[in-house]
C-alpha cells in the first residue's frame, strides 16, 4: 500500500466488517490496548456495529487504496440515563498503518459527528498506560488525562492500567 495514498473516512458498512474484525483480532491477540482475550467473530462484530448504529452513534472506517486501514466508533459511556450526553470512543489502526494520520482522521471525524449529534462529552479509556500513541493522539485533539485506574486488567500474565481521558464537545458544536 502506498503510504502517501489519501485516507478517506466514511461510515462503515456490513461488507467492511471482515477487515475490521481482522484488525481488531490482531490487537486482541497481540496487544494490551484491548482487554478482550479471545477475538470476536465477524458475526459478533456485525452485532456490535448494529448496536452502535441503533443508538444513533457513528461507526466509521478509514480507507486507503481501496483497503480498510482503520476503524472507530462511539458508544454509550454508561447505560444509565444521566450519562446520555456522554460517549466513549474506540479507535484501531491496521498494523503497519500507524503514523500516517489514520487515527487522527478517524478521531477528528468522530468528534465532529458526535458534537453534531448533540453529545456533550467524549471519554476514552486507553488500555495500557504505556500506549503512548493513543494517549498522544487524544491529547493532540484536546483530550485531557483525568485519571489512571491501576492494575485493573490482567492479560498476557501481567497487570495492566487504563488511562481515562476526556474532552468536551461543546466547542465543536458551537454551544
Amino acid at each position: 500500500m502506498n503510504p502517501n495514498s489519501p485516507v478517506e473516512v466514511m461510515d462503515a458498512e456490513a461488507h467492511h466488517m471482515a477487515a475490521i474484525q481482522s484488525i481488531y483480532s490482531h490487537y486482541v491477540l497481540n496487544d494490551l490496548c484491548s482487554f478482550e482475550e479471545e477475538p470476536p467473530t465477524a458475526i459478533e462484530m456485525l452485532s456490535r456495529r448494529a448496536e452502535v448504529l441503533r443508538l444513533g452513534l457513528p461507526y466509521l472506517v478509514a480507507m486507503a487504496d481501496g483497503r480498510v486501514v482503520g476503524y472507530a466508533y462511539a458508544d454509550a459511556y454508561r447505560s444509565r440515563p444521566a450519562y446520555r450526553h456522554t460517549v466513549e470512543n474506540s479507535i484501531y489502526v491496521a498494523p503497519g498503518q500507524q503514523g500516517r494520520g489514520v487515527g487522527r482522521a478517524l478521531l477528528e471525524t468522530l468528534l465532529a459527528r458526535c458534537a453534531a449529534g448533540g453529545f456533550s462529552q467524549m471519554v476514552v479509556i486507553v488500555g495500557n498506560s504505556t500506549n503512548a500513541g493513543s494517549i498522544r493522539l487524544h491529547e493532540s485533539l484536546g483530550f485531557e488525562r483525568v485519571g489512571v485506574l491501576r492494575q485493573v486488567g490482567f492479560k498476557f500474565g501481567q497487570w495492566v492500567d487504563t488511562v481515562l481521558m476526556q474532552r468536551s464537545l461543546r466547542d465543536l458544536a458551537g454551544k
